[in-house]
């Protein structure tokens, strides 16, 4: 998710460059003004709480802002990100949606300030003010705007500053060179991120290979829950014992033993471009532990791919690989298979729901070769790649 705010003074041109960043990034545009008249025109009680404000003279609260912001982000975590224009506008608003990001598990990636000397603001909107005829375009009010701007906004930017978040434009160039100029942040901005996939499906849905070629294709480290725990059996850890008896069970292995090793791999691995998940997360409760571990490491869950196939034919295909070296421990009988099965769907399905509603799930036939399918998840995967450039 890219999330960036907006900066400049009247006149530094962040409407168009506005425009531009929502079109090609796929950004929601967040703007306290247009929210509040979105909500007061709907007749919602926040809308309404803030309209018995305004007509009583009074300034809407950050109380109020706060929860309309909370309230657009949540309904459109579809979007790619969020450009905030024009907020925050107070250091205490810059602690506040500092806190509300890392509520909905993101950051703000950078405050883009557009610098604009005083005169040449006043030029420009004395210019605007013959041909859009707005009273507010006199030299006076456009000086007043500008003091105010400045003032309120210098403790904002420093707070972004100490945060090492905070990029200047000079706005007073052409309109092209400072779209170049922003593009090369955002530009690098993507460098940074990692591509964090997570490959879910059935057991027998062919995630493994798929997900091992996937990591070779894209250069991703590929991180299998199940070869981490073999190595603990293979070692004949007292971990690794208990692990035995849990497959054999059908069961799960508890987090609090794939948890550390997620993490240790997650540590090890540096200079990596992202990480392919498959078989974690399994639960809900997995599922916000892979999000605060990615969180903790400076990233998200970038895609989400689930490969779908019919039940009957993933009792054939866990039938079949019961009878070569590729057996695991639940393939051996059918009541373990089907044991295997419903607790995905018990257990995992959840999760994917979730992931969906957040996120989006790309859904992936299984049927066919092993190239075709793999030739569909990467296509799913590619798209993940372009919107991120």
């Amino acid at each position: 998710m890219l999330n960036i705010a907006l900066f400049g003074p009247p006149g530094a041109g962040k409407g168009t460059q506005s425009e531009f960043l929502i079109k090609k990034y796929n950004l929601f545009y967040i703007s306290t003004g247009d929210l509040l008249r979105k909500e007061m025109a709907g007749k919602t009680k926040l809308g309404l709480e803030a309209q018995s404000i305004i007509a009583a003279g009074g300034l809407v609260s950050d109380e109020i802002i706060v929860q309309i912001i909370e309230k657009t982000i949540t309904e459109n975590l579809g979007s790619n990100g969020f450009l905030f224009d024009g907020f925050p506008r107070t250091y205490i608003q810059a602690y506040i949606l500092e806190g509300l990001m890392l509520k909905l598990h993101t950051s703000l990636n950078c405050l883009i300030s557009l610098t604009v000397s005083e005169e040449e603001s006043v030029r420009r909107l004395l210019n605007r003010g013959i041909t859009s005829g707005r009273s507010d375009d006199n030299e006076a009010v456009i000086r007043n705007r500008l003091r105010e701007y400045h003032d309120k906004t210098l403790p904002v930017l420093q707070f972004y500053r100490d945060r090492g978040i905070y990029l200047e434009v000079d706005g007073a160039a052409p309109i092209e060179d400072v779209r170049t100029r922003i593009t090369g942040i955002i530009r690098n901005e993507f460098s940074k991120r990692l591509f964090n996939v997570v490959l879910f499906g059935y057991p027998g849905s062919g995630r493994g290979s798929q997900g091992r070629a996937l990591a070779r294709k894209y250069d991703l480290e590929y991180v299998a829950t199940g070869p981490m725990l073999d190595e603990e059996i293979k070692r004949g850890t007292d971990i690794g014992k208990r692990i035995t008896a849990l497959y054999e069970n059908g069961q799960l292995v508890p987090d609090e033993i794939v948890v550390q090793l997620i993490e240790k791999k997650l540590a090890d691995s540096k200079g990596v471009k992202g990480f392919i998940f498959k078989g974690y997360p399994r639960t809900l409760v997995q599922s916000y532990i892979l999000d605060g571990l990615l969180k903790k490491h400076g990233s998200s869950i970038a895609k989400i791919v689930e490969i779908e196939l019919s039940t009957l034919e993933l009792i054939r295909r866990l039938d079949e690989r019961s009878k070569t070296d590729r057996c695991m421990p639940y393939d051996n009988s059918t009541a373990k298979i089907v044991k295997r099965l419903h607790e995905h769907e018990t257990k995992t399905v959840p999760v994917i729901q979730k992931y969906n509603q957040l996120h989006g799930v790309i859904k992936i036939d299984g049927m066919g070769t092993f190239d075709e399918v793999f030739a569909r998840i990467s296509d799913g995967i590619e798209e993940g790649f372009k919107s991120m450039r």
